[in-house]
């Protein structure tokens, strides 16, 4: 049997990948890619997010605010309240995705800070795991994990870049780590071998589509189906099949997201 893929991280309700929605959904099933998460950025955007979720059962949604997203109303800015209320939606299987980002913004970031914060004790309340971003954050990011109990919940480091020993402090707190196109990308030397140590049972695949296309689409729009190549670039590193990959991978995201189920296109 061929195998079947889980894209754990990408965003089709951007517009340019919204607008192709049927053909995407079937270069998926043609790649066997059975299941994706698409993770929000923004409150507003999430009413459009979901109800594009529910026009496919193997679709799945997370609710959250992006790092680098600078809300101009308060009523954009997410509260612990408002998350734990859009995660009720039985399509919602995460909180995020959340983190830090300091690459694009300088300042005073501490509302940075405090809206992370703010989705940990969402995803705590909620009982649901976290999707986390992180971009020359690192430390912050996981000293702030520690305070607030993240690994009461768990989650994922989604589209991992950091190093190894940032890594091995995710699993040690109980997440998972997801790679994208970046790990196939031949300058990703150090992300090749961290890719190698990540335990099976704590490995994820994604796309971070509409971003990120891996090799051989390097540079152009990504989509779920690409998944399969980052998928065949993690068994060459660990000297494996992409069946075991594949396996692995789709185990462990519906054991993490325990709200996702199986359901077909």
């Amino acid at each position: 049997m061929n195998p079947v893929f889980v894209d754990s991280h990408c965003h089709l309700d951007f517009p340019e990948l919204a607008a192709q929605f049927e053909q995407i959904m079937a270069h998926m099933a043609g790649n066997r890619v059975g299941h994706a998460l698409c993770a929000g950025v923004t409150l507003e955007r999430f009413p459009a997010l979901l109800e594009l979720v529910r026009r496919r059962d193997n679709l799945f949604a997370a609710v959250g605010v992006h790092p680098d997203t600078e809300t101009a109303e308060p009523a954009c800015e997410p509260t612990v309240a408002t998350l734990v209320e859009l995660a009720r939606d039985p399509k919602v299987v995460a909180i995020g995705e959340t983190g830090l980002d300091y690459y694009r913004l300088q300042g005073d970031l501490e509302w940075q800070r405090e809206r992370f914060r703010t989705h940990i004790r969402a995803a705590r309340a909620a009982g649901k795991p976290l999707i986390i971003h992180t971009r020359a954050a690192a430390e912050d990011t996981l000293r702030l994990m520690r305070e607030e109990g993240a690994e009461a919940v768990g989650g994922v480091m989604h589209c991992f870049t950091e190093s190894q020993a940032v890594a091995e402090e995710a699993l040690a707190l109980g997440f998972h780590i997801s790679f994208s196109g970046i790990v196939t990308f031949k300058n990703a030397k150090a992300l090749k071998e961290v890719a190698r140590m990540v335990p099976q049972e704590r490995l994820l695949i994604e796309t971070d589509a509409p971003y990120l296309a891996p090799v051989p689409h390097r540079g152009e729009l990504n989509e779920p189906a690409y998944v399969v190549h980052v998928a065949e670039e993690l068994a060459r590193l660990r000297d494996t099949s992409v069946e075991t990959i594949a396996a692995a991978t789709t185990e462990n995201f519906f054991r993490l997201f325990a709200g996702a189920r199986r359901g077909e296109a």
